[in-house]
């Protein structure tokens, strides 16, 4: 079975200003190792799938520094997005592509973001995935939760389904009943003591034709702006055709737009050491930690701390001392602090800076 995964890099990663910006987001960013998020996930797909069979989805500001940090792939396989317009108009544009070469190829959907820690063990699971896809349904990883997180949405099982990676060890799949929102904290540790509910990774595998009938369906208006983009694939008229319809496409989430409406959704549960690094928060989960649980890099120093992320530039130290749950991060023309649990609000950084016109700053 041949599988063409498709990286979502169209994202912005407001959340970790001031090191993301405008011209580099967080998949360019590495905040999880060594590489940048996007290249660590082309990285750890062989040899499951081929470069020549993999897509990047990125926007025009993006394009050609993605291709320069993704170059074992073909030029052609960068597909890029006029405007962002959220994940389902992403998914349908990918899917024409796919489809062009490949009416029945399995797709494999993966956000440019995310962390594995385990990558033989993630690709274990979409090799499951793409078996229940290539059968026809639309098959998603759900992550087993370690903790009662509020940051991620859940999934709730249904009956259980068998399924087999070729070559590996057997895999168990199951209906998915429903999707679930983001909880709160009662909601989460209820979940987690429950035993049947997984986290929603966000990562989708299923056939090009199928997704587009679940389109088609659930979506009519934007199944008709895909099927006038995908008339003019290879022909002078894609460009303009794709600029002037693709902005008028429905903004709105694949989950929403879709997956939630559809019956035909199985979940593959995995562990792999996932995460979302959704926020500074995160980096806890995928960096080097001391002994208190502190995140301290470059020339930083925390004394008498717990639980702290400390990113110091490379021309000035940060000392912080005696504060628990604090980030900081300097960027060398910016410097952030926050509480920990105010992670998630850095956003609003960047909305009052866009807002103050200070757009050297974002």
């Amino acid at each position: 079975m041949k599988i063409y995964p498709v990286i979502m890099a169209g994202g912005s990663g407001t959340r970790f200003w001031p090191l993301s910006r405008r011209n580099r987001p967080k998949q360019f960013l590495a905040l999880a190792g060594d590489a940048p998020l996007l290249a660590a996930t082309v990285s750890r797909l062989p040899p499951l799938s081929r470069p020549r069979d993999t897509f990047v989805v990125c926007g025009p500001k993006h394009a050609a520094a993605a291709r320069r940090m993704v170059a074992q792939l073909p030029k052609e396989n960068f597909i890029v997005e006029p405007c962002a317009r959220n994940t389902a108009p992403c998914v349908g544009l990918a899917a024409i592509h796919v489809a062009a070469k490949d009416p029945r190829g399995v797709i494999a959907m993966l956000p440019a973001d995310h962390h594995i820690g385990r990558p033989p063990a993630f690709r274990d699971a979409l090799a499951a995935a793409a078996q229940l896809a290539e059968a026809g349904s639309i098959a998603t990883i759900g992550i087993r939760p370690s903790r009662p997180e509020t940051g991620y949405g859940y999934l709730k099982l249904g009956p259980r389904l068998a399924a087999r990676a070729k070559g590996k060890k057997r895999l168990v799949a199951h209906k998915v009943e429903r999707f679930v929102e983001k909880p709160d904290v009662v909601t989460a540790a209820r979940y987690l003591a429950d035993g049947s509910y997984l986290w929603n990774s966000g990562i989708f595998v299923f056939r090009a034709d199928v997704i587009l009938d679940e389109i088609r369906r659930a979506m009519p208006v934007l199944g008709e702006q895909l099927e006038a983009i995908r008339r003019t694939l290879g022909t002078p008229n894609y460009a303009r055709t794709l600029k002037r319809v693709f902005p008028d496409c429905p903004s709105i989430s694949i989950d929403y737009g879709v997956m939630e409406k559809s019956q035909r959704i199985a979940v593959v549960p995995a562990e792999f050491g996932w995460s979302d690094v959704g926020s500074f928060a995160a980096l806890s989960d995928v960096r080097v930690t001391d002994d208190l649980g502190n995140v301290a890099e470059g020339d930083a120093l925390v004394i008498d701390g717990r639980n702290n992320v400390v990113l110091a530039g490379k021309d000035r130290p940060i000392a912080l001392i005696g504060l628990d749950d604090v980030i900081v991060v300097d960027s060398g023309d910016a410097l952030l602090v926050c509480r920990r649990d105010r992670a998630q609000d850095v956003r609003k950084a960047v909305e009052e800076l866009g807002r103050r016109g200070r757009e050297e700053l974002l």
